[in-house]
């Protein structure tokens, strides 16, 4: 998992309402192998139509491809329970995702692969959605030791994360990366267990 730290950026503004992991993935792409990559399939039936061909008005379809912040509306990742929602996210290339609230078990699933879900109160959100109206949604910029978003220009409004998910992400650790840092006091602890009650562990 790589470390995130400070994010600089283009946005792709997606403000919609209940964005749910059948319209990030739809469930006939799941039986693909993770390292084959799901970028491709990201928001499929709504970038494309029956015949494969693109929906222009659909916004990734408007967007060069290069962006890595997507922002979202209330209850973004709503839905089924499926890690494939955020390796397509991933894969596509986003790092962050920014709304005012997110699907219980997707906030989850992000957290532990390494893409960011930066929760902004609603009047917070709204001004940020306007200034991305007007200004352009380019130079955005995310530093997660601060937990602040704005503009390379300055940062405007603040989020809230929590300390043990921030912790990992600043330093690109998962879970199980977490449990091996304390490797050796787990098996000084095994070892003298196993000398105390030699019983329990019968050769």
């Amino acid at each position: 998992m790589r470390p995130f730290t400070v994010l600089t950026g283009d946005c792709v503004l997606m403000p919609s309402e209940n964005i749910d992991t059948d319209q990030l993935i739809p469930a006939r792409f799941m039986n693909r192998t993770r390292s084959s990559g799901y970028g491709g399939y990201l928001f499929y039936d709504l970038r494309y139509d029956a015949h494969g061909a693109q929906i222009p008005e659909f916004e990734l379809n408007k967007t060069s491809g290069s962006e890595v912040i997507l922002v979202g509306g209330q209850n973004f990742g709503c839905g089924s329970s499926r890690e494939a929602a955020v390796y397509a996210l991933l894969d596509y290339g986003f790092r962050a995702i920014v709304a005012p609230s997110f699907g219980d078990i997707f906030r989850n699933n992000a957290s532990k692969n390494g893409l960011l879900t930066v929760p902004l109160k609603d009047q917070d959100h709204t001004e940020f959605v306007e200034q991305l109206s007007q200004s352009g949604s380019t130079n955005v910029k995310i530093d997660l030791a601060m937990q602040t978003l704005g503009f390379t220009s300055g940062a405007n409004f603040s989020f809230e994360i929590d300390p043990a998910i921030k912790r990992k992400m600043l330093q690109g650790i998962d879970d199980l990366a977490e449990t091996l840092q304390y490797k050796a006091m787990i098996e000084n602890f095994e070892t003298k267990y196993l000398r105390s009650k030699p019983w329990l562990f019968p050769k």
